[in-house]
């Protein structure tokens, strides 16, 4: 049973798991070398089954190097996704918006991002038989999966926005100078993943499709304050329209 896409579920992004037939739940606890999620909003499971008539491989909950993992670790689910045979990884991330045309709850097809983490998950001697020792990261998203997303979105009348991601160490969320400055570098969101498992998946040669729920904004307001709650409680209403477009993207793979 080979996947036809691996799919990895941001915070409180866990929705798409009641539209799938799940034939297998494995516990990362028993997968070897993997690491534990520790994040609320990430159950900690990898699940196969069955999402809009293919197979696929499910991380419902992914890990950070904010949790004190290295490069390494965090991006290794992916090279056991690609080893199960899955040669599209579709990602769904939380973000903080910094796009005035952006609202809590906006959905952003991420088409380029910017690498503000501090370590390399490429970094180290490189094994030939997993990727090139230097990826072409001209086009990490996939375009194709890009305008096929968007006709999804218009075909079911689902406001998206396209933009850039830029991903940070965190877990602090960000000040309201280094909102202004990460605006000012041209990204559109900002968040804790995805670009370090864009970076491995793109190693391997598979093609990648991300998108950001914007669960915040960039602070205008001296009183804005932000939690993780609100970012759960954010994604989780977004959660059924990025479902339905994640599942009918599966479908025309």
């Amino acid at each position: 049973m080979i996947p036809s896409a691996a799919i990895i579920l941001g915070s409180g992004l866990g929705e798409l798991i009641k539209e799938m037939d799940i034939s297998h739940r494995i516990p990362y606890a028993d997968i070897p070398h993997f690491p534990r999620a520790t994040v609320k909003g990430h159950r900690g499971e990898l699940l196969l089954g069955a999402l809009g008539g293919k197979t696929v491989v499910v991380m419902a909950g992914r890990f950070h190097f904010y949790e004190g993992y290295s490069m390494r670790e965090v991006t290794f689910p992916v090279r056991v996704m690609k080893a199960l045979g899955a040669a599209t990884l579709l990602i769904s991330n939380a973000a903080g918006g910094m796009n005035p045309a952006f609202t809590v709850g906006s959905l952003m097809i991420v088409t380029d991002h910017i690498n503000l983490q501090p370590e390399h998950p490429l970094r180290g001697e490189n094994d030939e038989r997993l990727g090139p020792r230097f990826p072409d990261l001209s086009e990490p998203y996939a375009k194709a999966l890009v305008l096929k997303a968007q006709n999804i979105a218009r075909k079911r009348e689902i406001s998206v926005h396209t933009g850039i991601y830029v991903g940070v160490p965190g877990p602090s969320f960000e000040t309201r100078a280094e909102y202004r400055y990460l605006h000012a570098i041209g990204a559109d969101a900002v968040g804790m993943s995805t670009v370090p498992e864009v970076i491995v998946a793109v190693h391997a040669g598979m093609q990648v499709f991300a998108m950001s729920v914007i669960t915040d904004l960039g602070i205008r307001e001296a009183d804005n304050k932000i939690s993780h709650e609100e970012v759960l409680a954010a994604a989780g209403e977004a959660a059924p329209r990025l479902t339905l477009i994640f599942r009918e993207l599966v479908e025309q793979l």
